[in-house]
């Protein structure tokens, strides 16, 4: 059962009840999520996101899409448990539903061959990395995929991130896996011995300030993908704004990816902390 109605131009599909199918722990606190929505599987594309809620009273929670099967009709979320809504959805097992799934949402990711490109991400940032190294693949790219955690355990989807990578760069804080270091260190090692063409950047605000830092220095076009507080996630409510090149922007329908270089960290960071969110 589902309703579609009308965002910006776009269409949307409300979708309910949508199943889940598989579910996989990747940690503790992270959890692989199939879901059964046959209508955003055809439609999504990488950057693409969604909006879901668990119970009829449940908080909106933003999600990117990690993969989807347009024959199967599912679409694959990667759920990090924060807070009493991620705890619910994370409980959730096969054969239960989510309330609703709104979406695709956002701008699609810009994929043309650059030439090379650094794909790096932190924690679970690499879930809504891994669509976009992927497209990027497939454009034609050389892709460099650096993955970052504090230890070896979360590290998530290596498997499927070498698939697509020309080569992966594991960083650990503590070396319990790759090498040990941040993931500037990662990063700026593939630019000092290759020319590059393109990073981008998806994880905490705190990781995705610093790469920019690094690749302004090296003067490396940077794009990032912000991961702001949404409610509706159609520019109605505002929570999500943030400041780029000076402007307003709202990450729900102007992203949520942007030029790295351009976005004011400090200030979405002091907008997180007011949500508590920065963990």
């Amino acid at each position: 059962m589902f309703h579609v109605y009308f965002v910006s131009l776009h269409i949307k599909v409300f979708e309910t009840m949508n199943k889940i199918i598989e579910k996989e722990h990747f940690s503790e606190h992270v959890v692989k999520l199939v879901v059964d929505a046959p209508m955003i599987a055809r439609s999504r594309r990488a950057g693409h996101f969604v909006i879901v809620r668990a119970g009829e009273g449940g908080e909106r929670i933003p999600l990117t899409i990690a993969d989807a099967d347009p024959s199967k009709g599912t679409i694959t979320l990667i759920v990090q448990e924060v807070g009493v809504s991620t705890r619910k959805i994370c409980a959730l097992e096969p054969g239960e539903s989510l309330t609703d799934v709104v979406g695709p949402l956002g701008q699609a990711t810009e994929i043309r061959n650059f030439g090379t490109v650094v794909c790096c991400g932190g924690g679970v940032g690499v879930a809504p990395l891994l669509p976009i190294i992927k497209a990027l693949k497939q454009a034609g790219n050389r892709v460099v995929s650096v993955l970052a955690a504090r230890n070896r355990d979360l590290i998530i989807l290596e498997e499927q991130v070498r698939e697509h990578s020309d080569e992966v760069i594991i960083m650990t804080d503590d070396g319990s896996q790759g090498r040990k270091g941040l993931v500037t260190d990662g990063v700026e090692s593939v630019i000092n011995r290759e020319n590059v063409d393109l990073v981008v950047t998806i994880g905490p605000a705190v990781m995705m300030k610093f790469v920019a830092l690094l690749t302004k220095k090296y003067n490396v076009p940077t794009m990032c993908s912000l991961n702001t507080i949404m409610v509706d996630g159609t520019g109605m409510c505002g929570a999500c704004r943030v400041t780029v090149d000076g402007k307003t922007r709202f990450v729900c329908i102007d992203g949520p990816e942007f030029d790295a270089h351009k976005v004011d960290f400090d200030e979405m960071m002091t907008r997180l902390r007011s949500y508590n969110l920065t963990k």
